[in-house]
C-alpha cells in the first residue's frame, strides 16, 4: 500500500500524542493506528505493559509492521473492535471526523455522512473492551459537533472530562478522557453484559443487555430530566405489581437504575393492526383485567388514555411497562382512561376495520357509571361492550 493512504501526523496527532504519553497505562489498545504515532507514544511510557494497534486497512498494518520495531507493540487488522479480544486499561482513538465528501472519498479523514458516525460506533462498543478502572482517550473536532459526541458518551453510561482544547485554523480540537460511570461499573459487577443504548424517554434512558443468559432492560435517569426519584419509584412499584402478574419481571435495582426482563413484543397500536377480531378482543380484555387490578390497588398509572408506548403485546398477552409516574390515588382512573383510549378516533378506526364496533356514547355512559361506583358489575358491563 502506498504510504500516502496513511493518515500522516498533523496538529491533532501531536496534541493527542502529548496526552497519551501522560495518561496511557497498563494494556493499551490503539484503534485506527494510522501512522502508529499513538502506539509508539504509549509504548514509550514506563506505565504501559503492552500495546495492541489496530486499523481497518491492511496496507496500514503492513506499513507499520515494516517501519515500527518495538517489542511492546503488536499490529493487527481490525475494523474498530471486530477482531479485538480481551479488556484494556487504556484505549486510544483519534477518529476520522470530517463529514463525507462525495467528490473525494478518504476514509482516513471522513467519519461518516455527518462526521461523527464512526465515533458513535466506537463508543457503542467500547465498554466491553475497557477495564473497570480503565480510561479512553479520544480526540475530536468541533466539526464533529461536540454536543453529539457528549450525547454518545452519556448514552453509553460513561463519564468524561476535557483534558485540552486547541484552536487551529477553522476548528477547535478537543481531547477527552472517558471512564465508566459508577452505574456502569455496578451493572457489570452484577453480571450484566453486552450493555447497549436502546431508547430514550423524557425521564429515563433505556439500555439493553444480557443477564444470566437472558435479555434485560436497564433503565437509568435521563440527566436532562428534572423529575426526582422516578427510577426508584418504578422499582418499588414493579416489586408490588409483579405479585399481581403485572409488568415485566423485576430483577434488581441500585442508585439511579433498575433492571427488568426484556419483553420481546410489539406496541399496542401495531398489535391491533396486525391481529384479527378474536385476538384483539382477547388482548383488550386482558388489558382491562390489569386496569381493574390497578384500580383495586388504588395505583394510578396516569398514562392509560395514551398508552401507545406503555403496552407491549407478547404472545397475545399485554405487558404494561413504564411505571415512573405511578402513584397512590384515592380515585384511580386506569379503567376509565383505557376507555378513553378505545374512543380515540385513530384507535376506533383500527377496531372498525376489524369489525369491532364500540358505541362511543355507550362506552362513555358505562365509564361514567364505573367512575361513580367501581363495582365488579359496572366493570363487567364495560368489558361486555367490546
Amino acid at each position: 500500500m502506498n504510504s500516502s493512504r496513511i493518515y500522516k501526523p498533523r496538529e491533532d496527532s501531536t496534541l493527542l500524542e502529548n496526552h497519551v504519553r501522560q495518561h496511557a497505562k497498563g494494556k493499551v489498545l490503539d484503534v485506527g493506528t494510522g501512522s502508529g504515532i499513538q502506539a509508539k507514544a504509549a509504548a514509550g511510557s514506563k506505565n504501559t505493559s503492552s500495546v495492541l494497534a489496530v486499523d481497518v486497512q491492511k496496507g496500514v498494518i503492513n506499513y507499520c509492521k515494516k517501519c515500527i520495531k518495538n517489542r511492546k507493540i503488536k499490529f493487527m487488522q481490525s475494523d474498530l473492535f471486530s477482531k479485538v479480544r480481551g479488556k484494556f486499561d487504556t484505549i486510544i482513538f483519534n477518529p476520522p471526523y470530517l463529514p463525507e465528501d462525495i467528490r473525494v472519498r478518504d476514509i482516513t479523514i471522513e467519519g461518516g455522512k455527518k462526521g461523527y458516525e464512526l465515533l458513535e460506533r466506537f463508543l457503542n462498543d467500547a465498554s466491553r473492551f475497557l477495564d473497570s478502572d480503565g480510561a479512553i482517550i479520544i480526540l475530536f473536532s468541533s466539526l464533529t459537533k461536540k454536543e453529539k459526541v457528549e450525547e454518545f458518551i452519556r448514552n453509553n453510561l460513561f463519564d468524561f472530562q476535557e483534558l485540552e482544547k486547541m484552536h487551529i485554523f477553522f476548528e477547535d480540537l478537543h481531547v477527552y478522557r472517558i471512564i465508566k460511570s459508577e452505574i456502569l461499573k455496578a451493572l457489570e459487577k452484577n453480571g450484566v453484559k453486552s450493555l447497549k443504548y436502546f431508547a430514550k424517554g423524557h425521564r429515563g434512558i433505556i439500555y439493553k443487555g444480557i443477564y444470566k443468559g437472558k435479555s434485560v432492560i436497564i433503565k437509568c435517569k435521563n440527566p436532562r430530566s428534572m423529575a426526582e426519584n422516578r427510577i426508584q419509584n418504578e422499582a418499588e412499584w414493579l416489586k408490588i405489581l409483579n405479585k399481581h402478574g403485572i409488568g415485566p419481571k423485576f430483577l434488581f435495582s441500585g442508585k439511579g437504575y433498575l433492571a427488568y426482563e426484556f419483553v420481546d413484543g410489539i406496541f399496542i397500536a401495531d398489535c391491533l393492526k396486525k391481529s384479527n377480531k378474536r385476538q384483539i378482543i382477547k388482548i383488550l380484555k386482558n388489558i382491562f383485567s390489569q386496569m381493574l387490578i390497578l384500580d383495586k390497588l388504588k395505583a394510578d398509572k396516569a398514562e392509560m388514555h395514551h398508552p401507545y408506548k406503555h403496552i407491549i403485546v407478547k404472545n397475545r398477552k399485554a405487558v404494561l411497562i413504564d411505571f415512573e409516574r405511578m402513584r397512590i390515588a384515592e380515585n384511580p382512573k386506569n379503567v376509565t382512561q383505557f376507555c378513553q383510549f378505545l374512543m380515540n378516533s385513530a384507535v376506533s378506526g383500527i377496531l372498525a376495520e376489524k369489525s369491532i364496533k364500540i358505541s362511543k356514547s355507550k362506552l362513555i355512559e358505562l365509564a361514567k357509571a364505573y367512575k361513580n361506583s367501581k363495582t365488579t358489575s359496572n366493570y363487567k358491563r364495560i368489558v361486555s361492550a367490546l
